[in-house]
């Protein structure tokens, strides 16, 4: 299953759903595992999933600090660190860019295919590809910790291009 990360082009579609979806699920993720979910981390979380696309640690300054006088990078760093730990966040490394998690709850290895040109993100969701890369790990002697795998290429927009 492919799940787009770019800002979805259906006209009924709600981004405060959407917002309001992620910030209720790392509510109840971070009470289970006894973390605690702060109005900063929380803003930050929800800048991130009104993106629906990679956003830098920089745009969200400059979001957060229009609304906060004392908005300073540490505080971004900080905030998207504890996202991140707490699998709330992804980070995409080609990019130097975050985006959303749609499972929180379930730890895995994520898996992106990245546009070289444009940056589309789409974030795949095969198990299988997670099991081989579990097994594969195993075999040769590594614990494979929840993290990222990113393809680059090009999506069938810019090949058109």
């Amino acid at each position: 299953m492919t799940k787009p990360s770019t800002v979805p082009t259906d006209a009924a579609h709600d981004h405060a759903v959407c917002i309001d979806k992620a910030i209720a699920t790392a509510s109840a993720v971070c009470a289970e595992r006894g973390l605690k979910l702060t109005p900063v981390r929380q803003r930050v979380l929800e800048i991130v999933w009104r993106a629906h696309a990679p956003i830098g640690a920089y745009e969200i300054l400059a979001e957060l600090a229009r609304e906060r006088d004392k908005a300073a990078p540490p505080t971004v760093y900080r905030a998207l660190e504890f996202l991140m730990q707490a699998g709330l966040v992804h980070r995409i490394d080609s990019l130097n860019a975050f985006i959303g998690c749609d499972e929180p709850a379930k730890p895995h290895v994520a898996q992106f295919l990245v546009c070289r040109q444009c940056h589309r993100v789409v974030e795949l969701d095969d198990p299988a590809i997670s099991n081989l890369l579990t097994e594969k790990s195993r075999a040769a002697g590594f614990q494979l910790e929840p993290s990222s795998v990113e393809l680059t290429g090009l999506c069938d927009t810019c090949v058109g291009h």
